[in-house]
């Protein structure tokens, strides 16, 4: 699994249905995470990656340095499903997404992460996973990662 990790000021998503547009999940300071669920992935996959988003030091303690995590500072977590990080970019000008999960593997996995996520005791908001969705952010810094289980 990876996750592409931005410390925000506040984010949201919004999705477009038939009763028009409705934000799905929003919050405010802490981390968004953009999820990407690859071919063999596992449930223990899904537990590192939240291990490392609970856990990631992209906060400032009182000396302006890196030395906090999401859970210190009291921050807030919004997942949003993204299928395409999962992509294979190395060859050619077209992504390619064979080591992408399958939809259903994906989905599960997803929703394991996004459960095991609200166990803790933060804030936790999502998207909606297979939607066509607009992620709305102000990143803090900026500060961005790309993390992998």
């Amino acid at each position: 699994m990876k996750a592409l990790i931005q410390r925000v000021r506040r984010a949201s998503v919004e999705i477009d249905d038939e009763a028009g547009r409705r934000t799905a999940g929003a919050i405010g300071s802490g981390l968004l995470a953009l999820v990407g669920v690859e071919k063999g992935d596992t449930e223990q996959s899904a537990d590192k990656l939240l291990h490392k988003l609970l856990h990631y030091r992209v906060f400032s303690d009182e000396a302006g340095k890196m030395n906090c995590n999401v859970q210190q500072v009291e921050g807030e977590l919004l997942l949003v499903s993204q299928f395409t990080l999962a992509a294979d970019t190395r060859k050619g000008l077209r992504p390619s997404f064979s080591s992408a999960a399958p939809p259903a593997d994906g989905e599960r996995l997803f929703d394991y992460l996004v459960a095991q996520a609200r166990r803790h005791s933060l804030a936790v908001a999502t998207g909606e996973f297979g939607a066509n969705m607009q992620v709305a952010l102000v990143n803090d810094g900026p500060v961005t990662f790309l993390l992998e289980s």
